[in-house]
Parts: structure tokens; C-alpha cells; sequence
């Protein structure tokens, strides 16, 4: 089974390399490492370009295009996709891949970095919690910095709505009818603190007005209105 990871990117020069670099490291290597530049004006494609990823040029800024134009662009059997600010651990790609047969989408846990290790902790357990209450809602949560699915299903089903939010929880609740959709535990990411720069009380205002169905950014794991 060949495995795509799908990451955009517009102005990430500063996270990038990381991020790529971390990918290089995965115990199970991905097949093809596709980084969408999203009109970037900074060095994103030169650098994507230098650590082996292939690069797909969608100009017109937006991640819920660059996402769709990732998934087009992608050669795998299955997409997995995480942002340019993160980090997938080592066991990332392993531990998605041993759970895919079967499945039509996967996802997994995220921890900020560059936080007190304290706050880092919390951020994981607290994540985690959040996941688990949706799930017994029956609206399992996929954020686009750590989740994968099966190509040919997410294609069938139109891939990324076409919005400015949510775009990666909405694709996995619109896959959720077409099979099973698993929580892997293993599979961490670990995803930038810039989410919380503005503080914690705009952070957790964000992911109200994201669930309340009005949101104006990404979800947590999203990154942000640009990646």
C-alpha cells in the first residue's frame, strides 16, 4: 500500500524544514511527501523542493484548496496529512499504516511544543479528552495535523468542502458513512504553540465558535487561516 503525506504550506519557511525533516525520520517512510505551496512569498517551495518533497503550486490562497489540491495531486492509496508547523513522532506513519485495513479514516492525538512541559502535558490529555467526547457523540473529530484516509473514498465523497474552517472535520464526518473511522492512539503529532500566542481565551473562543458552526479559522490542529 503506497501512503501520500500531504502537507500545505503558505509563508512556512521558519517550520517547515522540521517538519519535513521529521517525516524523513518515520520508521515506515512515506511513498511521495507532497507539499502544496499555497502562494507563498517566502522560500516554503525552494526548501520543500531541497528535502525531496514534491511540490504542487496552488496560488490562490486558502487551506481548504491547498488540501483539495494535495489530494489531487497525491499518488497513494491512502493520504495522510499533518501541517507545516508540526511534527509527526518516529512511529507516526507506522502505527496510522497497521490500522488502515478496514478503515476509511484514521486519526490521532496531538501535544503542543514550546510550551512549559507542564502545559504540554495538558494540552495532550486535554485534546484527548475532547476526542473522546465526540466520539460518543458520534462526530469524531479528524484535525487535518494528524489524520489520513483512503484516497478513492475521500475522492468519491468530493473531498475538502470548500471553506475557510473545518474543512478537515467536516471531509471526516462526510467519510464517516463510507466505513469505519478509527482513533489510533500511537499515531502522535506534535503540533506548534502558535495556536495559543494570543492566549488561551481567544484559543478556547475559536474552537467554541468552530463547533458552533461559525467559525472564522481553523480547528485545533488546523494551524490557522493560512498553514
Amino acid at each position: 500500500m503506497r501512503i501520500s503525506v500531504v502537507i500545505p504550506a503558505r509563508n512556512e519557511e521558519a517550520y517547515l524544514q522540521s517538519c519535513l525533516r521529521a517525516l524523513a525520520a518515520q520508521t515506515r517512510p512515506p511513498d511521495e511527501v507532497v507539499v502544496v505551496d499555497n502562494g507563498s512569498m517566502d522560500r516554503t517551495g525552494t526548501i520543500a523542493a531541497a528535502l525531496g518533497a514534491r511540490v504542487v503550486i496552488c496560488p490562490t490562497p486558502g487551506v481548504a484548496l491547498a488540501r483539495q489540491a494535495g489530494l489531487e495531486a497525491a499518488t497513494g492509496d491512502w493520504v495522510a496529512t499533518t501541517d507545516a508547523d508540526s511534527r509527526p513522532v518516529a512511529g507516526w506513519l507506522e502505527a496510522l499504516e497497521a490500522q488502515m485495513a478496514g478503515s476509511v479514516a484514521l486519526y490521532g492525538p496531538l501535544r503542543m511544543f514550546g510550551l512549559p512541559w507542564w502545559q504540554e502535558e495538558l494540552t495532550e490529555v486535554g485534546y484527548g479528552v475532547f476526542l473522546k467526547l465526540m466520539a460518543l457523540l458520534g462526530q469524531p473529530n479528524l484535525a487535518a495535523a494528524n489524520m489520513a484516509f483512503d484516497r478513492a473514498v475521500a475522492l468519491e465523497v468530493g473531498g475538502y468542502p470548500a471553506v475557510e474552517a473545518r474543512e478537515d472535520v467536516l471531509l471526516g464526518l462526510k467519510l464517516k458513512p463510507k466505513g469505519r473511522v478509527r482513533y489510533v492512539r500511537d499515531a502522535l503529532v506534535r503540533t506548534s504553540s502558535r495556536r495559543v500566542q494570543a492566549g488561551w481565551g481567544r484559543f478556547f473562543a475559536q474552537q467554541l465558535k468552530n463547533l458552533s458552526g461559525n467559525p472564522e479559522g481553523y480547528f485545533a490542529g488546523g494551524g490557522g487561516k493560512e498553514s
